[in-house]
């Protein structure tokens, strides 16, 4: 590799750091950490490395020890990992000292782990990005020898999505009138487009979101995985998406396929909704009631993120409001987030969690009599018949109360102090 070019694309990167609009977020690195951040393209992953770098240089660290590559970069088309070598001779060559290297999308060269290992194994610092579960592999962590931290990134969550458009969420802000207006307004814009750093600069955000659909359809499912029938994945999305929230079997979605005539076999649909999910478009959760075999072949599925969604509904209200609690909890409980199912007993709730004991119902507006009966019978099945859970929720819209009912406390909670607090 053309050690100039790698000079020029280290030095053209730190221009692009220091020029970077960072809002805080939500993460917490150790200082003397190595990392591989992975998650949804587009989450904000290279901003938290641009923070990262500019914290460094901030410390007292020269930008000559900063090594950023962007692997996507046009100009590393043919690199290779017998390349990375040149990366480290161009480090010296730059500092005498340690460097601090920065690998964007760096899952795009094959053997990278191996070389990352190498890095840290000498004592450097190092952080890495991706956009593919695969690189959190059982084989890949197991290279890596523990020496890196994982983290997970999706993009914003509501309260940085506030702190990005400037508006305050504070416990105070809640009681004024015209602060709530204004937080329920970036609410709707929110739950409708959902959280994409970069979204927030476009007037046309749907637009912004379906290139972003399409970079990770094409880009992250069909050219990675060397797919043939790419109509046929973007039908099988579209389909998820239209089942959104309820239960979804293989066997159920190959046949929906089959009645619009599009043919590929069972075995290719469960390998397209594992690439869909290996990309993070998708994530799944369990039935907490289920059998093994039952709880790996009919999950729920949610997008993770409601722009994302937003692109395939026309009935949207409920079915966004959902999506965005489950994208919530799953950030928090990344593999604790079951719903509950048993014909036996008439219990269906959306959303369990064990590890805070607690079960939510979502629905956007109870209002109505029926719907509150419902919602809130089924809360009081669950106390009666199921003793894992003791806290019992129900996320609306707006609407905020507490309801007593046969010795079933639930507290009804709206959206945006859900996702607030």
């Amino acid at each position: 590799m053309n050690r100039e070019i790698i000079k020029s694309i280290i030095s053209d990167q730190h221009e692009i750091i220091k020029n970077a609009e960072i809002v805080e977020r939500e993460y917490d690195f150790e200082p003397n950490g190595n990392y591989v951040l992975t998650g949804l393209r587009r989450a904000g992953k290279s901003t938290l490395l641009y923070k990262i770098a500019r914290d460094l240089v901030q410390s007292g660290i020269s930008w000559d020890r900063i090594i950023y590559i962007n692997f996507e970069d046009e100009r590393l088309s043919e690199f290779k990992i017998n390349d990375f070598n040149d990366i480290v001779s161009v480090q010296a060559e730059l500092s005498l000292e340690k460097g601090f290297f920065f690998f964007d999308e760096i899952q795009i060269v094959d053997g990278w782990e191996k070389f990352v290992r190498r890095l840290a194994d000498a004592k450097e610092r190092v952080y890495v990005t991706g956009s593919n579960a695969k690189m959190l592999s059982r084989e890949i962590e197991t290279t890596l020898g523990g020496r890196f931290f994982t983290k997970y990134i999706i993009p914003y969550n509501f309260r940085e999505f506030l702190r990005a458009n400037d508006v305050d969420f504070s416990a105070n802000s809640l009681y004024s009138t015209k602060q709530k207006g204004r937080i329920i307004k970036h609410l709707e814009t929110f739950i409708t487009f959902g959280g994409f750093p970069e979204s927030l600069a476009y007037n046309s955000k749907r637009d912004y979101v379906a290139g972003v659909f399409q970079k990770i359809l094409l880009g992250d499912i069909v050219l990675r995985n060397s797919i043939r029938n790419d109509y046929a994945m973007k039908i099988l999305i579209k389909k998820i998406a239209e089942f959104s929230a309820a239960e979804l079997s293989y066997t159920k979605l190959h046949n929906i396929l089959k009645t619009i005539g599009i043919s590929v076999g069972k075995e290719s649909v469960i390998n397209y909704i594992s690439y869909a999910e290996d990309a993070y478009l998708i994530f799944r959760i369990h039935n907490f009631f289920a059998k093994f075999a039952d709880m790996e072949s009919t999950p729920k599925y949610y997008f993770s993120d409601n722009g994302l969604l937003n692109l395939f509904l026309t009935d949207k209200k409920t079915r966004l409001l959902e999506n965005i609690v489950a994208v919530c909890l799953h950030q928090k409980y990344p593999d604790g987030v079951y719903y509950l199912k048993s014909p036996k007993t008439d219990i269906d709730i959306d959303f369990y969690v064990p590890e805070i004991e607690t079960a939510i119902q979502v629905s956007y507006s109870i209002t109505d009599e029926i719907t509150k009966k419902r919602e809130v019978n089924n809360l009081v099945t669950l106390k009666q018949n199921f003793s894992g859970a003791k806290h019992f929720v129900i996320i609306t819209y707006d609407e905020e109360d507490n309801v007593s009912i046969s010795e079933t406390e639930i507290k009804i909670i709206p959206v945006y102090k859900f996702l607030i607090q």
